[in-house]
């Protein structure tokens, strides 16, 4: 049995990267679950919304080894990630994107944690020619290798969604998608962030042990 997982009672949920799209809808997917008793967010600043079951810890992410009681959880939901413009250089870029899910990783099943369940894109592979892609991989290929039960990796193509932030090459690929879509591959059509949110929650509950990659096209379902 995991932390915080009694005999009778639901589990605690951790979650990485709330306050992005895809953080944000799981969030209220897992507040919404019955399954779950405690839904912990870890983020960098606080967040503003209140709800009975929501646990919110501001951690430094640098020194997420040195956290106990806050990344204490059965399951944990990683959603961690950015963007090369935003981080600014690809040492940043590696720290949001690899060093801290893996370090996430490392911590959380050190205090209990059985279950991992890992936002990566579509792509990602550690041989990958894309540097993006390449990190993402080597994320996927090292956390697999710290033995969860479970750890199911998603790789959604565009996540489309309701973003704070405007972003001038999602605008142009959500037309693209509306105008060309019929002719695109299910695998790279765009996707709905909230289907992403649904998906990690639907296998963190299904029983299947082991590593599986959910692919954008069997994602959509959800």
């Amino acid at each position: 049995m995991g932390a915080g997982q009694n005999p009778g009672l639901s589990k605690i949920a951790l979650v990485a990267g709330a306050t992005g799209l895809t953080g944000g809808q799981l969030v209220t997917t897992l507040l919404d679950d019955p399954r779950y008793s405690v839904v912990k967010a870890i983020t960098r600043k606080p967040l503003t919304r209140v709800h009975p079951k929501l646990e919110n810890a501001v951690i430094d992410f640098e020194r997420i080894h040195s956290y106990t009681d806050e990344l204490k959880a059965d399951d944990v939901f990683c959603c961690l990630g950015t963007t090369m413009k935003a981080a600014g250089s690809k040492e940043a870029f590696e720290r949001v994107d690899y060093y801290y899910p893996v370090a996430l990783a490392e911590r959380a099943k050190a205090l209990g944690a059985t279950q991992f369940l890992l936002m990566s894109s579509l792509g990602a592979s550690k041989n990958s020619a894309f540097y993006y892609s390449r990190v993402k991989g080597m994320a996927e290929e090292t956390i697999a290798g710290i033995g969860y039960h479970a750890l199911h990796i998603m790789r959604p193509s565009l996540l489309v969604g309701p973003r704070e932030e405007y972003r001038r090459g999602e605008a142009a690929a959500k037309w693209f998608f509306r105008t060309f879509g019929t002719f695109v591959p299910s695998k790279y059509k765009a996707i709905a962030s909230i289907k992403v949110a649904r998906a990690m929650v639907h296998f963190a509950n299904s029983g299947m042990t082991g590593v599986h990659i959910h692919e954008s096209a069997s994602l959509q379902k959800f």
